[in-house]
């Protein structure tokens, strides 16, 4: 599998800085991501603003999005190059893991190019979750390692592929998600069946503690990827916006959505299971 992966990496992957067109204008009517899936959408706040501020409010939706990704990909960058250290660098099992680490490199440069070109800031996960990022990036390892990455990575994999064939969408955007969606593909593979072999050589005791783990970091991450200042922009107060999105209907059915398939992989390789299960229904992120 590794062996093949590699294949395909030489055979497509993309570098940002030429196949995407960064001088390219950008259109004032075309929204960042589908409106539908804002986190106020339907809501009496929604109904407050003018197709403009709905607009620019998706940009800084995408925008935080795309920080939060990024920061979770320089985690994971961390992760595969202490994974790497025990592997044989002659086996392709190894030369993918330093290949990721390529290509999530790339990745982190093109998030970064893209919020700075459509003039949002860089949100971001928050000071607090950024600071337990050393922690988890210190210690994190084994099947709930790459579960973790699988929901971070699924959950936006799912929005980009929504967005990148959408004509109403950015072009600057809808190739950003491509470049992504096809890369990451190669990615989430290699990460579920890392998850598929180790977890059967787990001790019951372990098997609770990654899932735990996954449940914890899976949630932590899914909350973030809104930060409340993105209301801001539109007149509205970080507070506000934040509560009125947590009792959106619309939002915790586009969060459930995000995540959809990844806990269904998740949930028949036993990641998700017994106590901390309750933990993923109470997030909202359980059908």
């Amino acid at each position: 599998m590794s062996a093949r992966l590699l294949d395909a990496s030489a055979r497509t992957d993309y570098d940002p800085f030429v196949d995407i067109d960064w001088a390219a204008p950008l259109d004032p009517g075309k929204a960042y991501m589908p409106l539908e899936r804002t986190s106020l959408y339907g809501t009496d706040l929604w109904r407050g603003l003018s197709q403009e501020q709905r607009v620019e409010l998706s940009k800084h939706e995408i925008a935080s999005i795309a920080g939060v990704g990024l920061w979770f990909e320089i985690i994971l960058m961390q992760l595969l190059i202490r994974y790497a250290y025990d592997l044989d660098p002659a086996t392709p099992h190894a030369q993918y893991a330093l290949t990721e680490v390529g290509d999530e490199t790339r990745h982190s440069i093109m998030f970064a190019k893209a919020i700075n070109r459509i003039g949002a800031p860089n949100y971001g996960p928050g000071r607090l979750l950024h600071n337990l990022g050393r922690v988890y990036k210190a210690i994190a390892g084994g099947p709930s390692m790459f579960a973790s990455v699988l929901v971070a990575e699924e959950a936006t994999d799912r929005l980009q592929r929504s967005t990148m064939d959408d004509p109403g969408i950015q072009p600057l955007i809808r190739m950003v998600n491509r470049i992504h969606v096809i890369e990451e593909a190669r990615h989430v593979r290699y990460a579920r069946e890392e998850v598929i072999r180790s977890v059967p050589k787990l001790t019951r005791a372990e098997l609770e503690w990654h899932r735990l783990s996954t449940a914890v970091t899976a949630i932590a991450v899914m909350d973030a990827l809104v930060n409340p200042r993105v209301y801001k922009v539109v007149g509205i107060r970080p507070r506000d916006g934040r509560a009125a999105a947590l009792a959106n209907p619309h939002f915790r059915e586009t969060r459930r959505w995000m995540v959809e398939k990844v806990v269904e992989f998740l949930t028949e390789t036993g990641m998700i299971g017994g106590p901390t299960r309750a933990l993923w229904r109470r997030a909202g992120l359980l059908g």
